[in-house]
């Protein structure tokens, strides 16, 4: 199945997860907590985003947190939680040693998911009751895609869980990206199929063990605009019909190229976010406030803001504690408060170290590793 220049990028992956999984050990700094939360909130809003479900990662980073007074739709609210409770849940599961796959393992997960929008005609946590389409995006008169007949969506998701349940010694980044495929094209669900084949993948990632499971995702790779539609394409290109004896090769490298890129922005990010947190413990040091505010000054670098609720939840402080330490760097000009007592949030002030914001803004350049 995979090609010369295939084993190769997966090589390449192999050795960029593995080294990232040494520096994540090697170097515990308490930026790595901020990471992991920023990973999974950037997963769910682009996954969400292919959708149609648009949420900025930093919204999502406060829903996440308990914020009610974030601007956003209901409609995308609701969809965000539901997507990260789902998400939370997919994370704890990775080193479940009896785990297996099950029909109704899948259905349970589409509930988490779908269970706020769940009606007769279109069931969360139960099989379809009828045909589905996916349609062209000039036209949607047109079917781009028809899933298989309802009737037989009992049969090919055993199939398809007997195989997730069974090693037969293909890599696992492998396996996990046919799974996606498997299951979005048996498009088992009324709605929220690809959502759920997307986190499909991410599970079967997370459950290889090499990196931490928020860590394991391509989600936000998949939500970026140009390889949002190089995903429909390829997709698009399996067929106008569920075809199991399709030819996958376009798909596999479509993946390696995710897994390989995902690989080398989260590792940049990881660099990034330690290269700032060190330049505002000097900067901190040097003007003599408790290191604690650290957290709060890095999430505006990383961010471009923080809310009271964030860094409260971060350094496990007190409300009032929080607050004091907010209006000390306001007070020192080094943060803006931006809106109203229960929406504000913090930006950078004028004594903001402007060398941590140049780090933090400093566009990382993604190798494509199929064309050098």
């Amino acid at each position: 199945m995979l090609t010369a220049a295939d084993g190769r990028v997966l090589a390449e992956v192999d050795r960029m997860r593995d080294e990232l999984r040494h520096e994540l050990q090697a170097k515990r700094g308490k930026w790595a907590g901020g990471l992991r939360k920023f990973l999974t909130a950037d997963a769910v809003a682009a996954s969400n985003s292919i959708e149609g479900f648009k949420v900025s990662t930093v919204d999502v980073e406060d829903l996440i947190a308990g914020e009610r007074d974030v601007e956003v739709s209901e409609e995308n609210r609701a969809e965000t939680l539901a997507y990260e409770r789902m998400m939370t849940y997919i994370q704890t599961l990775h080193d479940v040693d009896d785990f297996t796959y099950s029909k109704g393992f899948l259905n349970a997960l589409h509930w988490m998911l779908q269970g706020h929008r769940h009606t007769e005609r279109r069931p969360a946590g139960q099989w379809r009751p009828g045909p589905v389409y996916v349609t062209d995006a000039r036209d949607p008169s047109i079917a781009a895609y028809t899933a298989p007949d309802a009737d037989h969506v009992p049969a090919l998701t055993e199939e398809l869980i007997d195989w997730l349940n069974t090693d037969d010694g293909t890599h696992p980044l492998v396996r996990a990206a046919m799974a996606h495929l498997h299951l979005v094209s048996i498009h088992p669900w009324a709605d929220g199929n690809g959502r759920l084949s997307r986190s499909l993948q991410t599970l079967m990632i997370a459950r290889e063990g090499v990196l931490a499971p928020e860590f394991s995702s391509i989600e936000a790779w998949l939500g970026r605009p140009g390889n949002t539609w190089e995903y429909y394409q390829v997709l698009g290109r399996r067929g106008h019909t569920y075809r199991p004896d399709q030819d996958v090769s376009e798909w596999i490298r479509f993946n390696l190229t995710a897994y390989h890129q995902q690989a080398q922005t989260v590792h940049a990010r990881w660099v990034r976010s330690g290269t700032v947190w060190a330049e505002l413990e000097e900067y901190v040091a040097g003007i003599r406030l408790d290191e604690r505010v650290i957290s709060a000054l890095h999430d505006v670098a990383m961010s471009g803001r923080v809310r009271r609720t964030r860094y409260e939840q971060s350094e496990g402080l007190s409300l009032q504690q929080a607050q004091r330490d907010l209006r000390d760097l306001v007070a020192l000009r080094v943060l803006e408060p931006v809106g109203k007592t229960r929406a504000r949030f913090y930006t950078a002030g004028p004594a903001y170290p402007p060398a941590a914001l140049e780090i933090a803004g400093t566009p990382t350049t993604l190798e494509s590793p199929y064309e050098r």
